[in-house]
């Protein structure tokens, strides 16, 4: 009988949420890095690249990949012959190393956990509870496969009970575009098949963990009818054209991963869900002889990534600027802006445009006029940092305010990561204003052109509360002009047929 300690357990799972937080599974990076190499759209490169860059600088660093540390979910997977010494159960250890790792001094996470969630939402400070799945296997070990999850992949989940004739590939193929960028691609797309609905989403979800292996596959050939639904979605899927950050290119998914699950002969229930570029997950077992040993991977994995189109982008004063000079900016074009921005997420835009229709005046310190906004929520701060990982959220939970920020205060121009709807785009090009697209999953990398930091209004909000950042040469891309043009529109579009006329081959 294998006895493993409560504190071994507790401080394994610590250890493993602090290490994926800085650390991307290799397999991850070296697939990434094969897109990189393959990608023809200049625009989709530089996003992959700044994603690479930032990967190498938080596995240095030992700071957050992305912004958002995610809501941590956990298989625990307990041997027959496996027994807990101490008084708490397998989910309250997973919740203790959870609290532990998320308020840890030297590497602090965003804290994004709500109770509450129909009524007050209020943060539960330390990111717990996870979300933990507990099941019994032969053995006298303890597996665990532990993910943090973001918000902007996870909303991004899809489910549907098909009838048993209907086609899996074209009901995957069909939800894609409408996903949009909001997950962060590229990534990986988990799908599950079968069981119940409860099930299938959960299986979606655990084929998450599952090394990246699409290339192997590709060469050995299809056996089961999983793998040949995982070769099937990988082609279709990347010939959609959507590409990194959705601006349209070669690769939208590193690989598809595939569970699928007895199920009611009526029914055929099938869930997707991707992993953003952001990927964060291990797995690992225990023994009894201690928790966890985890080795840092060689930064001799990570490519040598010169960021280019400094000399080609316009660099911008935000400082003064008018709409005359954005009615100057294109889609698709790079900025390097410097100056001061405003920021504001779901919970600040709410407030905001509440005292506008009471008519009330907005908190001391906040002025839109001729500023522009940046949808973030960062991480806090360590040592002499300015600020923690700062990367752009989902620009389209915001688009609903955007008439009423344009229109009532002065704001001129917004920055965010993914599409914008056509309600947005709309009002955009109705004021003259513009969209600016900054990579998510480049956070720490942002975080480096923020050179001062300040919170502004609404501090009770924590890191949704509103900052004043000053910013040096931050990397962005003109999304939505002030025509009201679309990269997120014309760049897929564009990159669907191009993949088609030269022929690329996702699958030999």
């Amino acid at each position: 009988m294998t006895v493993i300690k409560q504190q071994d357990f507790i401080d394994s799972i610590y250890d493993a949420l602090q290490y994926i937080s800085y650390y991307h599974p290799i397999d991850f990076v070296r697939s990434l890095k094969k897109a990189y190499e393959r990608e023809q759209n200049p625009a989709a490169k530089n996003a992959i690249a700044q994603i690479l860059v930032n990967s190498k600088m938080c596995a240095i660093g030992h700071r957050p990949l992305c912004q958002d540390t995610g809501i941590v979910t956990c298989f625990v997977r307990i041997g027959m012959n496996v027994t807990f010494e101490g008084n708490m159960t397998v989910e309250e250890m997973v919740n203790e190393g959870t609290r532990r790792a998320y308020c840890c001094a030297e590497n602090p996470l965003r804290k994004s956990v709500l109770v509450d969630p129909i009524g007050a939402r209020v943060n539960t400070k330390d990111n717990t509870p996870a979300i933990t799945h507990i099941s019994m296997i032969p053995g006298d070990k303890v597996e665990i496969l532990i993910a943090s999850k973001g918000g902007g992949s996870e909303n991004k989940s899809k489910l549907v009970m098909l009838n048993p004739s209907d086609s899996i590939e074209d009901w995957v193929l069909e939800q894609l575009p409408h996903m949009g960028a909001g997950w962060c691609p590229p990534g990986i797309l988990g799908v599950g098949v079968g069981g119940t609905m409860e099930k299938a989403a959960v299986l979606a979800k655990e084929a998450l963990m599952d090394p990246i292996d699409i290339e192997d596959l590709i060469a050995k050939g299809a056996e089961t009818s999983e793998e040949k639904l995982r070769l099937e979605l990988y082609d279709r899927i990347n010939k959609l054209g959507i590409g990194a950050q959705g601006l349209g290119g070669m690769t939208t998914v590193l690989d598809v991963k595939v569970k699928s699950y007895p199920t009611h002969a009526v029914a055929k229930p099938v869930a997707i869900i991707p992993n953003c570029a952001a990927s964060r997950h291990i797995h690992f077992e225990l023994d009894g002889t201690g928790p966890v040993n985890l080795v840092p991977p060689s930064l001799d994995e990570w490519p040598d990534i010169e960021l280019g189109n400094a000399d080609g982008a316009r660099r911008v004063n935000l400082d003064g600027i008018t709409k005359e000079e954005i009615a100057t900016w294109k889609t698709g074009e790079t900025l390097l802006i410097s100056g001061t921005i405003l920021t504001g997420r779901d919970a600040a835009h709410k407030r905001i445009c509440d005292l506008i229709a009471q008519g009330k005046p907005l908190p001391e310190g906040v002025d839109f006029k001729g500023k522009f906004i940046y949808y973030v929520g960062p991480v806090p701060a360590v040592g002499d940092e300015v600020i923690g990982p700062a990367g752009p959220t989902t620009s389209t939970r915001m688009d609903k305010f955007v008439e009423t920020m344009l229109s009532e205060t002065g704001l001129i121009g917004m920055i965010g990561k993914s599409e914008r709807g056509q309600q947005a785009t709309d009002s955009i090009k109705k004021h003259g204003a513009v969209y600016l697209m900054a990579v998510g999953g480049a956070a720490y990398l942002v975080s480096k052109a923020i050179k001062k930091a300040r919170v502004v209004a609404f501090p009770e909000l924590g890191m949704e509360a509103i900052h004043e950042f000053e910013v040096k040469d931050m990397p962005v891309t003109v999304a939505v002009d002030s025509q009201g043009n679309n990269i997120h529109l014309t760049g897929p579009a564009e990159w669907k047929e191009k993949i088609k006329q030269i022929d690329f081959k996702y699958i030999e």
